[in-house]
């Protein structure tokens, strides 16, 4: 199993979902909670992946740990057997021989055992390899993890701002088509118009009151104009009831105030 076969295919199911999430966007707060949810789940599918893989190759250590006891223990065995066939030759037993050939058999199964151990040592050092790559693509994952709930609450905090700026825009709209301040307008005109037509009854109430004291001082004045000639007509009486006794002199001083009291009614 290699990296690309486990991160590469959680990754691509991992950007699969995103891109149906983003596509069918409608609520953020909901989609980016269920891609926080996705990611979460790829991470666990890659640390299963990555577990199953570090057992593998912890099985292949074990072998190969096997084999390496199990080469030591017949390198000891066949060094024992070489040795008592030495030890058999010098009292000349005929045995010596069979140990030699027991020595033989355990040298066979060393090598076998070293063999084994040799071919698994390209492989585990590989698999070392894969599983420190995993962990480390599991570790930047986990971060991106972070990054996206860290981005999320950032996102859903523009989002609501947006929103409310999008509410407030649209109330400013209706308020645009439907202005308060419009009937507010034609309300003031109307008082406006009526304080208008209070001022017009009063200066008219004004005018008719003046008129009626221009009456008045025309009345008095017609009134003084007969009292006047009503004085008038009693002095021409009285002078012509005085006769000859105020002759030239009472004549001219009658026409001089005659005179008078017409130069007063003209002036008047």
């Amino acid at each position: 199993m290699t990296k690309q076969s486990i991160l590469g295919r959680i990754s691509q199911l991992a950007k699969a979902n995103i891109n149906a999430l983003l596509d069918q966007a409608e609520d953020p707060q909901k989609m980016l909670d269920q891609m926080v949810r996705d990611y979460t789940n790829s991470i666990a599918e890659a640390e299963a992946a990555i577990a199953q893989t570090i057992g593998n190759l912890r099985l292949q250590e074990q072998d190969y740990q096997e084999d390496v006891r199990a080469a030591e223990d017949w390198g000891r065995k066949a060094l024992a057997a070489s040795q008592r066939a030495d030890e058999l030759r010098a009292t000349g037993s005929t045995d010596a021989a069979k140990f030699d050939n027991l020595a033989k058999v355990a040298i066979g199964k060393q090598m076998q055992s070293e063999s084994e151990a040799r071919a698994a040592e390209p492989s585990i050092q590989s698999q070392n390899q894969v599983v420190d790559k995993l962990k480390g693509g599991l570790d930047t994952m986990k971060q991106k993890l972070d990054q996206l709930k860290s981005k999320r609450s950032e996102l859903i905090a523009r989002a609501k701002v947006a929103e409310a700026q999008a509410q407030v825009h649209d109330a400013v709209k209706s308020i645009d088509i439907l202005d308060p301040t419009s009937e507010i307008g034609r309300f003031e005109e109307k008082i406006r118009r009526e304080e208008a037509r209070v001022v017009g009854q009063q200066e008219l109430a004004a005018s008719s009151l003046d008129a009626q004291f221009e009456a008045l001082e025309d009345v008095g004045r017609e009134t003084e104009i007969e009292a006047r000639l009503a004085a008038l007509k009693h002095d021409q009486q009285k002078a012509v009831g005085g006769g000859s006794q105020q002759g030239a002199i009472g004549g001219s001083q009658q026409t001089a105030q005659g005179d008078t009291v017409e130069a007063e009614v003209v002036d008047r």
